[in-house]
């Protein structure tokens, strides 16, 4: 065949590949009514739930997106995301208890620290795949925890208590949750509109090429490693964004926020919410948080109860709340 057939036959293909100009308008509208309805929630939200209680799932919320763009989006399969959400919650905290350091630049070291972190991790994780793969990043995130079991200044057990919320910018007051929580939504704000850049750049479709056939996209020239491990850094740092928020948000990083299960839970939230999807995490992060808020008092059996629900997401759809959603009316959510 000839050079000049085919560069034509690739034309073809990829103009064929492309869904109708009012295919892309009408997703473009499902995604802008969405953020629309996130924009209602946020702002009205403190008029009838407690307002930490919002700033904890925003949070989480964020957390559960970061991880969703390996899982989802890389084919990468984490059980070790928890050593940056909590080594970013410890970073944060000392920042703002020990050099007194205000919240902007308190949870901007804690999203540097997480990065740092996720490079050093992912540069000698991503040489494994599967299970292997998992394996070792839950290795790394166990190193993280049982330093902050041991180390002093993490405060052991007890973890590092009475964070203080010292003034935005050193202007304005941030010891009240109300202001607070404005912050906590712009960063969440901030946090889903990077990632949905991210999802909708030319690198994010290298990304899901790579998760739907990687020797492929090798044999394309693709530097598939280079993009993973940068995948893994970009979801560590967002990690480490919704963990150092999360640190001044209850004035608190505990061993909670770096143990094991912490990494389950971000991967149930991924799975229920729905894996692969932009809003997915949000919807997944929503269930959770609010079983364990207003279930709390059941105390262990909120854990039996979750199962259920994860074990009922996937007998009856596997694609997760949002993937369904988005196979009933034919779009990606």
């Amino acid at each position: 065949m000839s050079k000049q057939a085919e560069t034509t036959n690739r034309t073809t293909a990829v103009h064929q590949s492309r869904p109708p100009s009012d295919a892309r308008a009408r997703m473009t509208r499902h995604h802008m009514i969405i953020f629309a309805l996130i924009g209602l929630f946020v702002v009205i939200a403190p008029q009838f739930l407690y307002p930490v209680f919002v700033m904890k799932l925003l949070c989480f919320a964020l957390f559960a997106m970061a991880f969703n763009l390996m899982l989802g989006f890389g084919g990468l399969l984490s059980f070790g995301h928890a050593a940056f959400f909590g080594g970013a919650a410890y970073a944060a905290g000392h920042a703002a208890k020990v050099w007194g350091w205000p919240p902007e630049l308190a949870i901007a070291f804690a999203v540097l620290v997480a990065a740092v972190m996720g490079a050093a991790f992912g540069f000698l994780a991503i040489k494994s795949r599967g299970i292997y793969f998992a394996m070792i990043t839950l290795a790394f995130a166990q190193m993280v925890y049982f330093y902050a079991l041991q180390a002093p200044i993490t405060g052991g057990e007890d973890g590092m208590q009475s964070i203080p919320r010292n003034a935005l910018f050193g202007l304005v007051d941030m010891s009240e949750d109300g202001p607070f929580y404005w912050m906590v939504v712009a960063i969440f704000i901030i946090g889903i509109l990077f990632m949905y850049r991210v999802i909708h750049s030319p690198f994010g479709e290298v990304l899901k090429g790579i998760r739907e056939n990687e020797p492929r996209m090798i044999s394309l020239g693709y530097q598939v490693q280079r993009y993973k491990l940068l995948t893994f850094v970009i979801s560590a740092a967002l990690s480490g964004l919704a963990g150092g928020t999360k640190a001044l948000v209850f004035h608190l990083a505990s061993l909670v926020d770096v143990h094991w299960t912490m990494s389950g839970e971000v991967v149930l939230m991924t799975l229920i919410g729905g894996m692969g999807t932009i809003f997915g995490p949000i919807v997944g992060a929503t269930v959770i948080v609010t079983m364990q808020n207003y279930l709390a008092n059941l105390g262990s059996l909120v854990l039996i109860i979750q199962g259920a629900v994860f074990i009922v997401c996937v007998l009856t759809f596997r694609e997760g709340i949002v993937g369904v959603i988005a196979k009933w009316f034919k779009t990606r959510l």
